[in-house]
Parts: C-alpha cells; sequence; structure tokens
C-alpha cells in the first residue's frame, strides 16, 4: 500500500502544529489543538516507520499484513475527515455561518481513531514477532539436516501443443508448467491467428536477427496487451528463413510468476519434445540445456516477460559463444527489454491502422469470402471501435462470426461493442488487467484515476500531475519535487503502455496523452471493485450506472448510494443536479470533477451557493454535508461568472478550477491550494494583495492577464505562474516569487528587466511593451495592444532551458547574452522578439540548443556557421517573408534531423534545395526538410537486390 496520502496529511498537520503566519489556522480554537496533532502526527509517523520504511518481505502470513495496511489507510482517512471537519466548522463560524449538525463541532476528538491506530500498531508487532519464531524453527530444521522437497509446481508438468502450420513444414511449440496454466492462454491462442498488418514488422525484426553480427545479441518487442507481441514474435520465429539461419529454436513463456524449474521445462520442451524431463532435477535440467545450445547457433524467444530480475535470473541459461545466437523477448515493460540490451533494438509495436482493423475483420469472419456490401459500414464502424488492438478484432470476429449477418443486427453490435468484449470468455479485458496486477502499488490510484475519463479523451498532463498531487497519490523520496515525482509516474505508466502519448512538448516531455478504450474498461471495472469514485456518465433523467456498487447494478437512489458507501470521487461529464449529491449526513467528497461543456450545472451550483451568500444555519442537509472536505474542484468547463463566498469556506481545497470574472480575495482563505486556474472572458485581471496567503500554491494559471499590485509576503513554494505584470508596490519577481521556475511576463521599454536572481527559473517567456511602465498598466492591459519598442539589456539565470521572445524588439546584438547561457535548449524568437535586417551570430555557440524558432521577423540576411549550433536538432523558419536564405553551412551540424520552413521566400526555398543536394552528396540522409507541410525529396539510392 502506497502511503503518498498520509505523508500528505502529516504534511498539513505540521503547518497547524508549527506555523503562526496562516491567518486560517492561527486561530485560537485550533492553536488549542496542537497537542493533538503533535500526538496523531507522532503516530503516524511510527507507523509508516515500521510498515513501510523496513517492510519485511518473507512475512508468512502476508494476507494478514496486507488486510492490516488496509486498516491503517482506512483509520488515517478517518483521522484526516476528523481533523478536517474540525477545521471547517472552526472556519465557518468565524466567517459568521453558523450549523445545526451533530458533525460541525468546534471541539477536537481523536481519542477512538488514535486506540484504532495502536490497536493496529499491536497486531502487526505480534505478527512480526510470529514471523520470527517461524524463521528460527525453519532454521534449526536447515541445520538438522531437513531439506525442502523439489517444488511440486515443476512435477506438474503441463504441456499446452500449438501447432502451426507454414507451407509443407509444421512448427510445434510447447509450454509447460503454471506460467502457461493462467486463464489468458485462450487468449493467447486467439491472437496467434491475427497476421494482418505486422508484415514489415516481422521483416524488422528478421533483419535484425540474422544481421551479421557475431555476439550474443537481445532484440525486443514492446507494446499494451493485446497488441500482437506474442503473434509477431511467432511469426517471425517460424520465418522459413529464421528457421534455416538457425540451428536450435526455443520458445519460454515467463508472465507475471515464475518458477526457475518451469523455464528450463519450457525451453528444452520446445526444443526437444523427446527429452525426458520430469523426472530430472534442477541442475540436471541446467546441464541439460547446456548440451543443447553448446556451440549451436540459437534463437530463443522470451515471451510475456515481467520483470528485469526475471531477466537477470534468466540470462544465464544462455552462453554466448560468439556465433550470431539470438533471443528476442516480449514485454509491456520498456523498462525492461531497456535493461536486457540498453543499445539493442527496441521495436514498439504499433496499433493497426483502421483500414488494416478491417481487413483483418474480414479475414476472420468471413474466411477468404468477400463482405456483402450492406455489411460494409457497420463492420468498419466495429472495426474502428477496436481502436487498432488486434486482440479488440479478434473477439468482435468470434461474436459476428456466431451471428446472422444481417446490416441491423450488426449495427447493434456496433453499438453494444464494450459489452461484447466485456463478456468475452477468453479474457480479452483479463489480458490488459494483468498490467493493473502488476502495478507498483505507488501507481495503482494514478492509474485507476484515468477511468474518470470519458473515451478518447485528451489529457493535458500537467493538469494530470497536478490533480494526482492534490488527491495524494505521489509519494515524497526526498530529493526530488513532488512534480518531478508525478512526471515520473505519468512516464512509468506510458512505459508500461497503459497510457498514449498524443502530443509532446519540445524537450521531449508528454504535454497530451490519452487511454486506449480497453485499457479505460479496466480502469473502470478495478475502480467499482475498488469503489474509486462516483462516476456519472448517463444523463440521471434515465438511469445512473455509477462506479460504485455490483457491476452493472442500476443505482436508482443517489441518496442511499452516497450515504452507503461514501463516495470520495465524484466525476461527472453529464447534467446532475447538485442538491442530490448534498444529502449524506456526513461529509465524504474529497474530489469532484465536471468534464462537461454545455451544461447548467454551474447555474445550479451558483444558485445553489448564492443561497448562502448571508450568515446563517446551514441545514445538515445541505452543501457543506457533502462539500466541507473538498480537495479537487474542477469547473473550469462551466462558464459562469458567479463566485459564491461559500467557496471560500472550502479550506481543504488543494486544486481549484473555475470561472470569474474578477479574482475574489476570498479565494486566499484557501491555504491549503496547490494549483489554482482562473478562466475569465476579461482580457485582464488584477490579484489581492494577500495573495501570500496561500502559502501552499505552486501553480497560477489563467487565460488573461494578471496585475499584481501589490504582495504582502514572498511567495516561496509558487513554481508556475502566467502572464503576470507587477505593479509598483512589488520591486521584482525575485522578492515575491523566489522559487519560480515557469514565468511568463511582460517587458516595458524604460526599466531594467534583471532575471538572474531567479536561481530556480526554467522556462522564461517575455512579451515586449514599447511603453513606459509609468503609464498607468493597469489601462495598458485593458487596451491590450502594447507597442513595440527597444528595451534595456536583459539578464538571464544560467538555469533558463527554454526561452521565447515575443515583441520585445530586442536588437540583433543582444543575442550574445543569449548565446552565453550554459544550459538553454530551447529559443523561440516571434513577433519581432528581435528588431533588424542583419544577424550575424559571429564565432560565439549555443552550448546546448536543441531546437531553434524564428516567426514573423524582418530579417533579410542570416550569417551563421555549423559552429554555432553543435547541438542543434531541429530548426524552424515560419512567415520570415524576407530572409533570403537559410545559411549553407548549418546542413553540416552532425546532429541537425528537422528543417521546417512554412510560408517564406522562393531564395530561400532553392537554398534548402541546395542544402539537401549537399547533404545527398555527402552521404547525409537522415536530414528531414519540410517546406509547407510537405517533405523535399532525397536522392538516397536504392540498394535493392
Amino acid at each position: 500500500m502506497a502511503y503518498a496520502h498520509v505523508q500528505m496529511f502529516m504534511e498539513k498537520l505540521k503547518q497547524l502544529i508549527y506555523s503562526n503566519d496562516i491567518p486560517v489556522i492561527n486561530n485560537p480554537s485550533i492553536i488549542c489543538e496542537r497537542p493533538q496533532f503533535q500526538l496523531l502526527y507522532e503516530e503516524l509517523g511510527s507507523m509508516i516507520q515500521i510498515f513501510f520504511n523496513h517492510e519485511d518481505q518473507d512475512l508468512h502470513n502476508f494476507e494478514e499484513v496486507r488486510k492490516l495496511k488496509k486498516r491503517f489507510k482506512t483509520a488515517a482517512e478517518e483521522a484526516e475527515d476528523i481533523v478536517d471537519i474540525f477545521i471547517s466548522s472552526v472556519h465557518v463560524r468565524n466567517n459568521g455561518y453558523f450549523t445545526i449538525s451533530d458533525v460541525f463541532q468546534t471541539s477536537l476528538n481523536l481519542e477512538d481513531v488514535m486506540r484504532s491506530i495502536k490497536s493496529i500498531k499491536v497486531e502487526f508487532m505480534t505478527t512480526r514477532i510470529d514471523n520470527m519464531k517461524i524463521d528460527s524453527s525453519q532454521r534449526t530444521e536447515s541445520a538438522a539436516g531437513t531439506s525442502n522437497p523439489t517444488n511440486s509446481l515443476g512435477s506438474k508438468k503441463v504441456l499446452e501443443e500449438m501447432v502451426v502450420g507454414l507451407g509443407g513444414d509444421v512448427v510445434q511449440m510447447q509450454s509447460a508448467g503454471t506460467s502457461c496454466s493462467r486463464s489468458t492462454l485462450g487468449s493467447k491462442k486467439a491472437v496467434e491467428e491475427m497476421v494482418v498488418g505486422i508484415n514489415g514488422d516481422a521483416e524488422i525484426i528478421r533483419d535484425k536477427l540474422v544481421e551479421d553480427g557475431k555476439h550474443l545479441d537481445v532484440v525486443s518487442i514492446v507494446g499494451m496487451g493485446g497488441i500482437g507481441k506474442s503473434t509477431l514474435a511467432n511469426k517471425v520465429f517460424i520465418d522459413p528463413y529464421v528457421v534455416y539461419h538457425f540451428h536450435v529454436r526455443g520458445w519460454v513463456t515467463v508472465s507475471q510468476t515464475y518458477d526457475k524449474r518451469d523455464l528450463l521445462i519450457q525451453v528444452l520442451s520446445s526444443i526437444d519434445d523427446q527429452l525426458e524431463l520430469e523426472e530430472a532435477t534442477d541442475s540436471q535440467l541446467h546441464k541439460m540445456l547446456h548440451r543443447s545450445l553448446y556451440h549451436q547457433r540459437y534463437l530463443v524467444v522470451i515471451d510475456d516477460i515481467w520483470s528485469t530480475e526475471a531477466w537477470d535470473k534468466m540470462k544465464l541459461f544462455f552462453p554466448d559463444h560468439n556465433n550470431g545466437s539470438r533471443i528476442l523477448l516480449t514485454s509491456l515493460l520498456n523498462e525492461v527489454a531497456s535493461h536486457a540490451k540498453s543499445h539493442g533494438l527496441i521495436h514498439h509495436l504499433q496499433h493497426l491502422t483502421e483500414e488494416e482493423s478491417w481487413k483483418l475483420l474480414c479475414e476472420k469472419v468471413f474466411q477468404g469470402d468477400e463482405c456483402p456490401k450492406w455489411l460494409i459500414d457497420p463492420g468498419k464502424q466495429i472495426a474502428k471501435n477496436c481502436h487498432g488492438l488486434p486482440l479488440s478484432v479478434v473477439v468482435m470476429a468470434g461474436v459476428l462470426a456466431k451471428e446472422t449477418r444481417t446490416k441491423d443486427l450488426w449495427l447493434k453490435i456496433s453499438c453494444r461493442f464494450h459489452s461484447y468484449i466485456a463478456s468475452d470468455e477468453k479474457g480479452c479485458l483479463e489480458t490488459i488487467a494483468l498490467s493493473y496486477d502488476h502495478l507498483p502499488l505507488h501507481l495503482r490510484d494514478c492509474f485507476l484515476y484515468l477511468g474518470g475519463f470519458p473515451e478518447d479523451y485528451k489529457i493535458y498532463s500537467p493538469w494530470l500531475l497536478w490533480v494526482w498531487m492534490a488527491e495524494g497519490f505521489i509519494q515524497e523520496d526526498g530529493s526530488r519535487s513532488l512534480e518531478e515525482i508525478a512526471n515520473g509516474y505519468l512516464m512509468d505508466l506510458v512505459d508500461r503502455n497503459l497510457l498514449i502519448v498524443e502530443e509532446l512538448y519540445i524537450l521531449g516531455d508528454v504535454k497530451v496523452c490519452k487511454v486506449h478504450d480497453l485499457v479505460r474498461q479496466v480502469c473502470v471495472e478495478k475502480g467499482k471493485e475498488e469503489r474509486f469514485f462516483l462516476k456519472i456518465d448517463s444523463p440521471p433523467s434515465n438511469r445512473l450506472f455509477g462506479i460504485i456498487g455490483k457491476q452493472n447494478k442500476k443505482l436508482r437512489n443517489w441518496k442511499k448510494v452516497i450515504t452507503t458507501n461514501k463516495p470520495r470521487r465524484v466525476v461527472t461529464y453529464q447534467e446532475i443536479n447538485i442538491k442530490r449529491l448534498s444529502s449524506p449526513p456526513t461529509p465524504s467528497i474529497r474530489s469532484f470533477v465536471c468534464l462537461h461543456w454545455e451544461t447548467t450545472i454551474i447555474h445550479n451550483i451558483s444558485k445553489f451557493f448564492r443561497s448562502f451568500a448571508c450568515p446563517m444555519v446551514l441545514n445538515p442537509e445541505t452543501f457543506l454535508c457533502s462539500f466541507a472536505l473538498l480537495r479537487v474542484l474542477l469547473l473550469e468547463k462551466c462558464e459562469s461568472n458567479d463566485f459564491s463566498p461559500v467557496l471560500a469556506l472550502l479550506v481543504h481545497l488543494r486544486y481549484l478550477d473555475i470561472w470569474v470574472s474578477s479574482f475574489p480575495p476570498s479565494i486566499c482563505n484557501l491555504w491549503n491550494l496547490q494549483s489554482l486556474g482562473i478562466k475569465t472572458s476579461s482580457s485582464s485581471m488584477v490579484l489581492p494583495s494577500n495573495m501570500s496567503d496561500l502559502v501552499n500554491l505552486w501553480h497560477l494559471y489563467c487565460n488573461a492577464d494578471l496585475y499584481l499590485p501589490s504582495i504582502e509576503k514572498p511567495m516561496k513554494l509558487l513554481q508556475v505562474i502566467l502572464k503576470v505584470v507587477l505593479g509598483d508596490g512589488v520591486d521584482n519577481f525575485q522578492k515575491c516569487f523566489p522559487g519560480i521556475k515557469h514565468l511568463t511576463t511582460t517587458l516595458y521599454s524604460d526599466e531594467e528587466n534583471d532575471f538572474e536572481v531567479l536561481h530556480h527559473l526554467h522556462t522564461l517567456r517575455l512579451i515586449g511593451s514599447g511603453n513606459s511602465r509609468r503609464r498607468s498598466v493597469e489601462e495598458e492591459l485593458l487596451r491590450g495592444e502594447p507597442n513595440l519598442g527597444m528595451n534595456h539589456i536583459i539578464r538571464f539565470p544560467e538555469t533558463l532551458k527554454v526561452l521565447t521572445l515575443e515583441r520585445c524588439g530586442l536588437p540583433w546584438s543582444d543575442m550574445l547574452i543569449i548565446q552565453s547561457l550554459p544550459n538553454l535548449e530551447v529559443l523561440l524568437i516571434k513577433d519581432n522578439g528581435f528588431e533588424g535586417t542583419l544577424w550575424e551570430t559571429g564565432e560565439e555557440q549555443f552550448q546546448r540548443l536543441k531546437v531553434l524558432k524564428l516567426k514573423k521577423l524582418n530579417i533579410k540576411k542570416w550569417e551563421a556557421s555549423s559552429i554555432n549550433f553543435p547541438c542543434l536538432k531541429e530548426l524552424q523558419v515560419k512567415d520570415c517573408v524576407n530572409l533570403g536564405e537559410i545559411p549553407l553551412e548549418l546542413g553540416d551540424i552532425s546532429t541537425l534531423e528537422y528543417i521546417v520552413v512554412k510560408n517564406c521566400g522562393v531564395s530561400l526555398l532553392e537554398s534548402l534545395q541546395k542544402i539537401q543536394q549537399e547533404q545527398d552528396d555527402a552521404g547525409n540522409y537522415e536530414l528531414k526538410i519540410s517546406v509547407d507541410g510537405s517533405y523535399m525529396p532525397s536522392c538516397e539510392p536504392n540498394h535493392d537486390d
């Protein structure tokens, strides 16, 4: 069990114990309870120490320990609820509201939950003592000569024979032991016949396996569950040339649970099915395998391997006789493939195209016959619904092959696609569910959260990371920031093929991702089991199918459902009645996410909240009884200009995303906020001077310009703020945002621009203004039309990696300042960010610059050489209509991969043709040049035999 949520709760307790500068908690009623907070903090720390930091992996009663951990998680959540309700009660009364509910009391009582935690600790320590006694007893028996019998799993030989025909040859593949006795064998067999769309992949793998290298080499196939990795491996395995090239071929399926003896039996059986293996010892099996491979050029397929530890054990079986032997490995995990051969070929198997999915569906359903014309349209829709996953296509083909071939029936099947996939007896979803079962515990909540998004929803990854952080899913490691750790979690899910990358940032981080429909369905099913959230994805006027309770159970009574199951999260992309969510007897909802664009929900919420705009007695059946404990509130798609004061009572919010017409100062009461997103129809917004009361704020973003006239104290944790302008009451960014990492701001012509003191700054976007700072900034912001003008010299920090200069009107001579930055990797100059018709790059280098983008500049001549850009990978030139040519020497940059040009003059295009010709003549066919969306043809010679 991950304990990130407990860590975050302990951080909150620490602030409650020690902080005196947070107005919301600097209240006598809260301060007097600090001894209770201290005792709870110490008890939680003690539990983490014994439960997680010194976890004993050899406990014999593992299931009992697992249950104890689950009880501890529940107790910690209960303790946090009690503390949070107490703080809410104090804050509500302090703001003139009065509650009549027994839930909201201004006294704190942690006695019962503390007893529960101590009871769990005692039970766990007793379990450890019992375990130590068992270990001691076993060591005594071992010392007395007692030996454990050979693993009985190996003695139970279970052979599955799969005969695959190729012309006149028959290749017999066998697998043995427990690794092949799991329920997904049916799915594996179904996949064996899927060969559409992988011929090109098979050629790449085959050519790599039979190339001239003498040392033992590893080739890996990586992809999500059901995408056809085993099918591709088998196609290569039985390829006639591969059969001819290798003297010995073997196949072993590893899976999640594996046994050394079992693996040896598998590979030996696949090499020679006449061997007598059942009575052999492990040592004898190892010798037999060594004799079978001795000085033979062999190919062994290691299918479905899940861990680096498994590879480290298995690689010892396979000797390197310097004769061109190969190992072909398949895995869901890129980490395993990289570990097996860090510089070898790792082939990422892609999804089928819609055309390939349709072709495969036709082959399986019609067995070589043509598809009737009336079935083509519904059939193509069914193929499209499979989203390129071969296993889904085969499952649907099995359904269609059993049904009558009528258009109406196929249309109905296309509409009920997911129900057929879910009921597939061969375990289509089970194949993908293995990925969940093998997830590290700290990733499971992050994975389940993906089930809350609609199908094909494009997820903005920074938002996803911030919500994970707000939910308490991210576990601190002491050496990296939470955001860096969260990004690591995201990449782990990508590497496990559970997330599809849709768009990347310039430096390679994931910008947009999405979830394959079947992976999403696994999230939903597992979420139901875990009661992870209440998902409202159908209109309440029909029937509500939630994620709580038994599968597909119709939840007709919202009050009963919520009261009984106490959902922690509610996700909706439909119209809902907010009042129906506000009637349980105690607060429970920690997260409320609305992903519906055209909705009246915000009107209902605003109307509902406005009813509490004046001090009054709050009925326990109303707002606070459901929402007082909210951590995440996302309403950014619900446009409204109203902000109810009652929202400022939600002091436990960590993530808030809303529409407002102006920035309400009462938001600054939300001292737990980590991320704040503001959308508005206004062009600018003034920030209140008490912004610094948001002591935990990391991210502040808005679609309008933000003006900060003054600030009371530094915001030390703030890392991201976009489109901000400082007023006369603020000296500089270092004094108000000393830890800032991402900043967008405006330059003025009459001021010094010193960013050098921002020692953590990573990304900077500067938007120039020719106006004087002495003019009314508010007036200028409202006008929204800053003029170009010359600015003073700008100083940058050495930490800067990404720099955008827009409308700054700087002279090209100032480029020397930017060239000297040691860590700069991306430079974007647009809309006359630099003024002048000549850019002489000189002899200085951009030491680490990888991407250079020039857009809408009045430059006519650019003088540069390859020496100036030793690391450049991509050059973009757009809408520079006066630029005569791209310097020809830039084509000689060894690292350059792309030149992208759009809407430029004829002479510049001629220079590109010269660069292309020179590089072709030099044998460099790797450089790709794109002009107005089309790549220029290369003169690469044809090496066809």
